[in-house]
């Protein structure tokens, strides 16, 4: 069976702000609907381990967000992740990260991600991220010192989206830029619109609305 490790943050509010926040949700749930009918094992983990939190649980009209949200098996895992330090890399056949404006205050800058990703990556695996989830890549360093992005076309949640979500005053850094000056090339779309880029075994997806894709992606790589 084919297992994905899916990083998750710590960091319970947007940036230095009092809003709550974290994962957001429907980011981690339709990409786990798209694992779970391929047959593809997870688990989710985080740099503290323990439970990881989320935002976006309560969202109208998303039967896939509320149906994963409700399954017991996944409270148990968002609720008591794995500690990255103490995971093995080499049992996983990719990577992955939701979104969110969590990680952009941990998982965007912590060492020891950065090399479990660049470790798996070396090996031949697999790396996807969604909307936020791109900033996790950032600080992945390969063994030849280059940063994994200078070779790699990304996308990731732009400027403009930042302006309509009303976040671009209160996030820590804007991704779009960030991703513009570090990857070999940043790629956008429309506002809100589906688009994810493919590249050298990596995966990315501009913004909420492209997680099942990047699943899809993801799991036709694996499959």
């Amino acid at each position: 069976m084919k297992k994905v490790l899916i990083f998750v943050t710590n960091h319970a509010t947007l940036g230095d702000t009092d809003e709550a926040n974290g994962t957001f949700a429907p980011e981690l749930t339709h990409a786990l609907d798209v694992f779970l009918k391929a047959d593809i094992y997870y688990d989710l983990v985080s740099i503290n381990g323990g439970k990881a939190p989320l935002y976006g649980t309560d969202i109208d009209d998303d039967e896939v967000n509320a149906r994963i949200l409700a399954n017991d098996e996944f409270q148990k895992r968002i609720n008591n992740t794995l500690v990255a330090s103490k995971i093995n890399v080499d049992d996983y056949d990719a990577i992955f990260y939701p979104g969110g404006f969590g990680l952009l205050s941990d998982l965007a800058i912590n060492e020891t991600v950065a090399k479990l990703s660049a470790k798996h990556y070396e090996n031949g695996g697999l790396l996807a991220a969604v909307c936020h989830g791109p900033a996790g890549l950032l600080p992945v360093t390969l063994s030849n010192g280059n940063k994994l992005l200078q070779n790699i076309v990304v996308t990731g949640f732009t400027r403009e989206e930042e302006v309509d979500y009303g976040t671009i005053d209160k996030v820590p850094f804007l991704l779009e830029e960030s991703l513009t000056r570090l990857a070999r090339q940043y790629r956008k779309g429309q506002p809100w619109a589906e688009l994810i880029v493919e590249d050298n075994r990596v995966i990315t997806g501009q913004n909420p609305g492209s997680a099942h894709a990047v699943a899809a992606a993801l799991v036709k790589q694996l499959v």
